[in-house]
């Protein structure tokens, strides 16, 4: 498996360099999470462009502080650092989840904010961080991006594990992509996705979340589905504005919704 892994890391950096000179990337057998470790390292200074990944996380982290599991060969596990300096750094993670989805497959589907969906389960999650480069006022800062993604699907004793103790409602099982990769690997998706990736974060860099809204529009899980918000209110997901943030149409008029704000589940 490490080998594999190397051989696709070694590739991607071939892919990417080209295009963020002093981009590296890293393979580990084993952290907590790949995302925290970024993060260590942006807290001590440093803020060059990388790519980690790992076999296995022990701790992986997901949005609203969600634990991620990530056995070795089962799924893929990578955060990647870069500094950026857009406009605005709304609708990032829909634009990664944009990337990340057209790079796997085409039944791949996005639930907003920041899921990957196949076949109405899910497949994958973002989560996106950003930390000080000491250029803000050139409102420069790096962003680290935690990508995980199931390639087998999840075993039944991982996704009870899932569900708060005393808790009534079940856990809907995982997807995984190779369902729909038959033998696909860790690696193979690590060579698939990320140098796309590169490419669409510096585009949305320079072009904002504009350039990705009608992509994001083909491959919205919520259109037209019946939603409820983390407060009870419920309503109809009526896609995104400008920003990425969240429309829904309820009793009392259209409601924008960031991803600070809610959690949205169909309903």
């Amino acid at each position: 498996m490490a080998d594999t892994l190397t051989h696709h890391a070694e590739a991607v950096w071939e892919a990417v360099v080209p295009l963020l000179p002093g981009f590296t990337v890293e393979v580990l057998p084993s952290i907590d999470s790949t995302s925290s470790e970024l993060m260590r390292r942006a807290r001590n200074g440093l803020m060059e462009p990388v790519l980690l990944t790992t076999e296995q996380q022990t701790a992986g982290r997901g949005r609203l502080g969600k634990a991620w599991l990530s056995k070795p060969g089962q799924s893929l596990t990578f955060s990647m650092a870069l500094p950026l300096a857009p406009a605005s750094w709304s609708g990032l993670s829909l634009a990664v989840g944009v990337s990340l989805a057209s790079s796997l497959h085409p039944d791949v589907r996005l639930k907003w904010p920041n899921d990957l969906w196949l076949h109405q389960r899910k497949l994958g999650g973002i989560l996106v961080e950003t930390a000080g480069t000491g250029e803000a006022s050139q409102g420069q800062r790096l962003v680290v991006i935690g990508v995980g993604i199931n390639i087998a699907r999840p075993d039944a004793s991982a996704v009870a594990a899932l569900v708060p103790e005393g808790s009534a409602v079940a856990a809907m099982a995982p997807a995984g992509l190779a369902e729909v990769h038959m033998g696909i690997t860790a690696g193979e998706v690590l060579e698939r996705v990320a140098p796309a990736l590169v490419r669409d974060v510096l585009a949305f860099a320079s072009q904002g979340f504009g350039a990705f809204s009608q992509r994001f529009e083909q491959l919205d899980a919520l259109q037209g589905q019946t939603v409820q918000l983390s407060d009870g209110t419920r309503g109809t997901a009526c896609g995104v504005n400008g920003d990425g943030a969240l429309q829904v149409l309820t009793a009392h008029g259209m409601q924008s919704v960031t991803s600070a704000e809610v959690s949205v589940r169909p309903c």
